[in-house]
């Protein structure tokens, strides 16, 4: 049976809960979580205030930034379901995945189960034996790709130390909304928003976080970019380029109110309305495989869907010439 796991969440607590006792200020900045609960969290010794384990009444001042290990259940405690996974590769050390658009990778509040770790366990049942199933790295819902599960707790320790030391290379397709001009690199350290727990923020507090890309090409108003991850952040694209103010199309979390550019055609007009989820793809996968010690090199079309889109831009583009 696999050992507990956790994820950690990260806020700050606003200045206008200063006096207010602890666990009432968690209840309302964490409401996923019942008061109960967060207060056994308290006394277990998983939350921590700057870095300290506060007591269980003290009162908050505002701006501590608060930390809590939230358990993950264990992966036997998870329904193992037949659904459809496309699996690119597989040996008896590691699983390469392409994840579909709307797949949720691991079950959690909201998605009991229907999710890719239910589909692993049900086909690839040793992967109960591995915390989060064996996934070396999430894909967002919204994001489709190239991910890789271990099917063994030793590829799993390989993978995860050549993650943590960049030689695992992530590329993306992405489609962001405004023109940019040349590639670059975005190197703003990314942490909880300081008021909104399901969403993560460039934060001088938060952890380094480094995305390079590439400009792959330019329309009207829109650019299609090659991203490469150099560290790996909870929605850390996402965040970087909505953050240089170049959101991705159809983010709903990051990309702000819907953006119709000006004079674009009325089938562009249409097919941005309907484009309800984040323009992104993780394209590409290389790592060195944990046994073998080989290169492994795998990639993957873009989805229906972000085709589509590029095929009106380019002909709005062509419009505008």
């Amino acid at each position: 049976m696999a050992g507990s796991t956790t994820d950690v969440l990260e806020i700050s607590i606003p200045e206008s809960q200063a006096g207010i006792r602890l666990d009432k200020v968690l209840a309302k900045l964490f409401p996923a979580y019942s008061r109960s609960q967060l207060q056994q969290w308290l006394k277990e010794g998983r939350i921590q205030v700057d870095d300290h384990l506060p007591l269980l009444r003290q009162a908050a001042q505002g701006g501590e930034i608060v930390r809590i290990q939230v358990p993950v259940s264990d992966p036997s405690e998870w329904q193992a379901q037949d659904l459809p996974l496309k699996v690119v590769h597989e040996d008896e050390h590691l699983i390469v995945l392409d994840k579909p658009t709307g797949l949720v990778v691991h079950p959690g509040a909201g998605n009991p189960d229907g999710t890719l770790a239910n589909a692993l366990l049900y086909r690839f049942p040793e992967t109960t034996n591995l915390p989060r199933a064996g996934v070396v790295h999430r894909l967002d819902k919204d994001t489709s790709g190239l991910l890789v599960v271990a099917r063994t707790a030793i590829a799993r320790q390989q993978l995860i130390r050549d993650l943590e030391h960049h030689r695992v290379v992530r590329m993306y397709a992405a489609i962001v909304n405004g023109r940019i001009l040349a590639g670059g690199r975005i190197t703003q350290p990314i942490g909880r928003h300081p008021r909104d727990r399901l969403r993560m923020a460039v934060n001088e507090k938060g952890k380094k976080a480094v995305t390079e890309f590439r400009v792959e090409k330019r329309f009207r108003a829109h650019t299609q970019l090659r991203v490469e991850l150099e560290t790996g952040r909870t929605h850390q694209i996402r965040v970087h380029f909505s953050h240089r103010g170049n959101p991705l199309v159809g983010d709903p979390r990051y990309g702000g109110r819907l953006r119709i550019p000006k004079g674009v055609s009325e089938a562009l007009a249409a097919e941005l309305r309907g484009f309800r989820r984040q323009a992104l793809h993780a394209r590409e996968l290389s790592f060195t495989h944990p046994d073998s010690g080989d290169r492994m090199t795998f990639s993957s079309p873009l989805p229906d869907d972000l085709e589509q889109l590029i095929v009106v831009l380019t002909a709005d583009q062509a419009l505008s010439t």
